[in-house]
């Protein structure tokens, strides 16, 4: 997936829950990861 795409995702709520680190950065936790793949699955 394209980054810009990610971006898009989570501007419309699409993508999982992020943290924004203070350095900037964007993380995933692995549980919400695997809770949005398994909801896509539905």
């Amino acid at each position: 997936m394209s980054r810009s795409t990610f971006y898009d995702w989570r501007s419309t709520q699409r993508a999982p829950r992020c943290i924004k680190l203070p350095n900037g950065a964007v993380r995933i936790r692995r549980s919400d990861l695997d809770r949005w793949l398994c909801g896509l699955e539905e």
